[in-house]
């Protein structure tokens, strides 16, 4: 083993040429999970997939037990309503919370004018179809909605068009596993929409609200582990790295 000056072998001069390498890669990797696990932050979490699925659990089981359309839609509504307000007292997002109540009250509206306890869920079908069409073309014209959505969260804004290739193919990618994965609701709820079975609708419904989404989630966190990291936007008001050394 040869020794360079100051008796440190070469082996040693070797590793330590090849460590800003080794912490360059580390960083990418940090950098790449972060982006990964900011994909349950921008969908709400679990909390705001609770807040979108109970009322609809709400629904069913009040209207098993009552046998009235509007009983059961108050309930639902005032259930949302209820969780807007529980997020308002902890100054938490109330974006999930609204967008759970703004489609119970559509789906209670409809129920209650038409008496049909199916037409409870007919808005949330038609959203899931019309999410799914939105999904499919926002990947076909290269501006893929999951990119869209995670830019701001992860801080890279739209740097990934035209700046980060990789992230473009991965953000096309986890778009498209979304109108698979979430595709699956619609095909199956809406041929019973037709048969008027309000329990068979209400409780599959129920069923197939949170799993699709996590899966969703999951193949895109897998997606966006492996992507390369994300370029991040600096802003005019923060300080430039070469600055803060």
């Amino acid at each position: 083993m040869s020794i360079q000056p100051g008796g440190e072998p070469a082996a040693q001069l070797g590793l330590v040429e090849t460590a800003p390498a080794d912490d360059e890669a580390a960083r990418q990797a940090a950098a790449s999970k972060e982006a990964a696990e900011s994909v349950m932050q921008a969908f709400g979490g679990v909390r705001g997939m609770v807040d979108m699925t109970l009322p609809g659990l709400v629904f069913i089981v009040t209207y098993n037990i009552t046998h009235q359309v509007p009983a059961a839609a108050w309930a639902a509504l005032g259930l949302s309503a209820l969780f807007v307000v529980a997020r308002l007292a902890k100054r938490e997002t109330v974006q999930h919370a609204f967008s759970g109540v703004f489609g119970v009250a559509i789906g209670a509206w409809i129920s209650m004018k038409t008496g049909k306890a199916e037409n409870f869920y007919l808005p949330g079908l038609l959203w899931s179809v019309g999410y799914c069409i939105g999904l499919a073309v926002s990947a076909l014209v290269r501006w893929p909605l999951i990119g869209v959505m995670l830019g701001p969260v992860t801080g890279e804004m739209f740097t990934w068009r035209k700046q980060n290739p990789g992230r473009l193919a991965a953000y096309t990618k986890a778009t498209w596993a979304w109108v698979l994965i979430m595709g699956i609701k619609p095909l199956i709820l809406f041929p019973l929409y037709f048969t008027h079975n309000v329990n068979l609708l209400g409780w599959l419904k129920v069923a197939l609200g949170i799993p699709p989404m996590l899966l969703a989630m999951y193949v895109t966190w897998q997606i966006l582990l492996k992507a390369p990291p994300p370029i991040k936007v600096q802003l005019d008001d923060e300080p430039a790295e070469a600055d803060r050394k």
